[in-house]
């Protein structure tokens, strides 16, 4: 079961911002920027294109509400998608809000911040989600 599952099962808290019976959105808490999201499909399979059709093109659809809600809620010029895939043996999309190029290089260090500031933040792109 990957930290991914656990977090659906509610084994592992998460500073969540979306969710239905089928994705999830939630905070990476090693984000590169604020609002540095993870968008997931509850059903765990290891690599985004392993996927079936219909779970790939829905958490596509997901993701896309959430990336709306993501750009309101923490303004920027565009929200970053990358798929990675490689830490986390679990298909996942990150939604990354970009202010420049650099804003989506995963090889910077991570930002750091308070729960209370991941709460802030994860209230916020909630709110903005509707």
């Amino acid at each position: 079961m990957t930290i991914f599952s656990k977090i659906v099962a509610g084994e592992i808290p998460a500073y969540k911002v979306a969710e239905n019976d089928e994705f999830l959105a939630f905070l990476d808490i090693f984000p590169l920027t604020e609002g540095h999201l993870l968008v997931i499909p509850k059903k765990e399979v290891d690599y985004l294109f392993d996927l079936d059709d219909d779970t790939y093109t829905g958490l596509q659809l997901f993701a896309k509400k959430v990336a709306i809600g993501l750009k309101e809620a923490v303004p920027c010029p565009r929200v970053g998608v990358a798929v990675m895939g490689l830490d986390v043996p679990h298909a996942h999309i990150h939604l990354i809000p970009m202010n420049d190029m650099s804003s989506i290089n995963f090889s910077l260090p991570k930002q750091k911040f308070t729960p209370e500031q991941f709460n802030a933040t994860a209230e916020k792109i909630r709110q903005a989600i509707g």
